[in-house]
């Protein structure tokens, strides 16, 4: 594999994790701060314990290069299970890596430009951007550039690396906010505004404090407008203040959404805002327009004339009329309406996951056909800058690797956590359940109907984002016949979008085994019962709200005896009985 010289500054933080692993082995480094030192560098303890480890790569706004896509079948194949798993925050994880093994693979990312520092632990995680930023017919600003000149800012920043807990960011082009923005501890939306002269001004609404888990927060608004050449001093403050006030002493409470219950939003909001006033005078003031951006530019993609805008976003209405394979993908999966008549599409990753061969066929696609690559928030990929006549080429090559089903936007892809296969927080196997719903789906004859998204944590930690979106379960423990049976909270009704955001409410609890009944029940009613163009939170609204859908389902929530039917105490992909075995939390999320 043709490698390429290792960047200084990653050279450098992996000579550092060698050193602090050999004085760990030697018993010279207490667990306790290598624990520390091991997740601000990405490498995530696993629930099987001794030395696995999974391996999170960042990628900064979801780009991957040909190389780099190759470079993950390499370690996948060497270090790994021979795949690897999309996140929804647009890494790629590697699990089962022996300790002893991280080094030499951290160094064979770094030959591709690839790094894990700060994907985990109490840092500035990966950095968000919307994975159609650059080629959306919607989008007020390209904001591709402005995400890779944040992550290039706070990456290795002695602001970031000791924070009292994570911190996240994500960008989004437009209202529309592919890159959800609305539950993030920073949330910046392209937008403008009009001037005194009648011009038109675009910069950015930034939203702050948002957050899932098992409280979630909406992000709220900082202020009405903050120009392009204030943006990046506005996230600093915003993480300055941060790390002053962020509870250090309780980390369940320690998150940038803690901050608005305790110190109220007005004065979270001034203490941002006067932090941001004083950093002129910083020696490391990061304001102006940045060299990324200068350079690259960040005018938006535009709307073609001829064409009609493809609508993207949560809740989108997508209509199957084809009855070919290839019709059906370009109806679902095909992004249309720029300006300089390219088209975009996306391959569909089950479950997120991307097998070494698969990686290696992505990579030549992309190499041969001179595409960009970015990951999705749903665990997808998206192709961009084809043409009109790329797109069967792109299908059929897409369809020999398996990656070609009609998934985006539609029922079957349904989005999960890692869950009890590998983290020490998950009560269940989310992923099990993730698979068994996309077949209960399948086999009813509604894993196409459109506009409805689905979730899955194994916790309530929402890793799976399960508050975010129409369907959302996560794993729970449940006690029936005097036996401990896995089992999930359903929710109904979450969406992130047009800068709202609305969490899903508690419908009913169920046997995991009954989950997929459930799901079905809900996508089939929803199918039958809406209005054109209806979005699902609205569809269930207007017939009464998730208790009122819930009742149609309480005959799922019973679990028979083990010895009627002792499936319903054995977790998906297990072979013995449920145990729910939870462990020290590193929380990965």
């Amino acid at each position: 594999m043709l490698q390429r010289e290792i960047d200084p500054a990653l050279a450098a933080d992996i000579a550092k994790f060698e050193e602090m692993l050999e004085r760990y082995l030697a018993g010279d480094l207490a667990e306790d701060v290598f624990r520390v030192f091991r997740l601000n560098n990405g490498i995530y303890g696993q629930r099987q314990g001794g030395h696995n480890q999974m391996v999170r790569v960042k990628l900064p706004w979801g780009g991957v290069s040909p190389e780099q896509l190759d470079m993950c079948a390499h370690v996948a194949d060497t270090y790994s299970r021979g795949w690897g798993h999309i996140t929804t925050r647009q890494n790629i994880q590697f699990h089962f890596v022996q300790l002893e093994r991280v080094p030499d693979l951290l160094r064979d990312l770094a030959s591709v430009g690839l790094t894990s520092r700060e994907a985990c632990g109490d840092t500035v995680r990966n950095v968000m951007g919307c994975h159609l930023a650059g080629a959306c017919p919607h989008e007020v600003l390209d904001i591709t550039h402005w995400a890779d000149a944040a992550f290039h800012h706070f990456l290795r920043n002695p602001l970031g690396q000791r924070l009292p807990r994570k911190f996240k960011i994500n960008f989004s082009g437009c209202a529309t906010d592919c890159g959800q923005a609305m539950f993030n501890d920073v949330g910046v939306i392209a937008t403008s505004r009009t001037l005194d002269d009648g011009t038109t001004e675009a910069g950015f609404r930034v939203y702050v404090a948002g957050g899932l888990g098992a409280n979630p927060h909406p992000a709220l608004a900082l202020e009405d407008f903050t120009p392009r050449e204030e943006l990046l001093p506005t996230i600093e403050a915003c993480l300055r203040v941060f790390e002053q006030a962020g509870n250090r002493d309780n980390k369940l409470r320690a998150r940038m959404k803690w901050l608005v219950d305790t110190l109220g939003f007005e004065e979270v909001q001034r203490r941002v805002l006067t932090q941001r006033k004083f950093l002129l005078a910083s020696a490391t003031w990061p304001g102006g327009i940045p060299e990324e951006v200068r350079k690259h530019g960040d005018a938006p993609a535009g709307v073609a004339s001829d064409v009609a805008p493809t609508a993207v976003g949560q809740g989108v209405s997508v209509a199957l009329r084809g009855t070919k394979p290839y019709e059906r993908w370009e109806q679902a999966n095909v992004v249309r309406g720029v300006a300089n008549g390219t088209v975009s599409a996306m391959a569909y990753a089950r479950l997120g996951d991307i097998t070494s061969a698969q990686f290696r066929a992505l990579a030549a696609i992309q190499r041969e056909m001179g595409l960009e690559v970015r990951t999705t928030p749903r665990q997808n990929l998206a192709f961009r800058g084809l043409s009109e006549s790329q797109l069967p080429t792109l299908f059929a090559r897409l369809d020999a690797i398996g990656m070609a089903e009609p998934g985006a936007e539609l029922s079957r892809d349904v989005v999960a956590c890692p869950g009890a296969d590998t983290c020490n927080l998950a009560v269940t196997q989310s992923r099990g359940l993730a698979s068994a719903i996309g077949a209960a789906l399948e086999e009813e004859g509604l894993a196409e109907v459109g506009g409805v998204r689905t979730n899955i944590s194994g916790c309530t930690n929402s890793c799976g984002q399960h508050h975010a979106s129409d369907i959302g379960f996560f794993g729970a423990e449940r006690r029936a016949h005097g036996t401990s049976a896995p089992g999930y909270q359903m929710l109904l009704g979450g969406y992130v979008g047009q800068e709202q955001i609305y969490f899903g409410q508690k419908a009913l609890r169920l046997p995991a085994k009954n989950a997929p009944e459930a799901t079905v029940r809900v996508v089939r009613r929803y199918n039958d019962e809406r209005n054109a163009g209806e979005m699902f939170h609205e569809w269930l609204e207007r017939v009464g709200g998730a208790k009122a859908v819930a009742e149609d389902l309480r005959d799922l929530d019973h679990f028979p005896t083990p010895e009627e039917n002792p499936d319903y105490f054995i977790d998906y992909g297990e072979t013995g009985p449920y145990v729910a075995e939870v462990g020290e939390s590193e929380c990965a999320t």
